[in-house]
């Protein structure tokens, strides 16, 4: 019973999280520690892996999208190898509002987060993101999913 609690309690949070994630992306895009698209991505993490802070995908349109469901296998593979903290949103339409520039559509299936300038503060709504996501994965949930506000 306590196990369901506490995964009550999290599902819970998952809305309440949303906050801090788009508090997070709004804070990197404006300081220019945003990559989107999840080819863009990959280039990110194979070439720097340790600048990647947070990962980030959008689910909610790939149904039958072989190739987007191989590469978001593998970007899970590489985070969790690589000790990324992940999650999951379900609505691309918003997250593009957040991360994409005006009257322009981007590709968010994938959003990177980078690491900040070594010399200046750590973000708070990021280190909240990343004691969320390490809490899920004691309830074995690997990538937890995230609702984004609405705005």
């Amino acid at each position: 019973l306590q196990f369901y609690r506490c995964q009550a309690c999290l599902k819970a949070r998952m809305v309440n999280e949303g906050k801090s994630l788009s508090e997070a992306l709004l804070s990197a895009k404006a300081e220019g520690r945003l990559t989107v698209g999840v080819y863009e991505c990959a280039k990110i993490m194979n070439v720097d892996p340790d600048r990647v802070s947070f990962c980030l995908l959008a689910t909610d349109d790939f149904g039958c999208d072989i190739a987007l469901q191989i590469h978001f296998t593998l970007i899970q593979a590489f985070c969790f190898d690589n000790d990324i903290s992940i999650v999951r949103v379900n609505d691309l339409k918003r997250l593009n509002a957040l991360v994409g520039t005006k009257g322009q559509l981007e590709d968010a299936h994938c959003v990177l987060i980078t690491n900040p300038a070594e010399d200046s503060w750590e973000d708070p709504a990021l280190e909240k993101l990343h004691l969320f996501c390490e809490e899920s994965r004691s309830y074995n949930e690997w990538v937890p999913e995230i609702t984004l506000p609405e705005r």
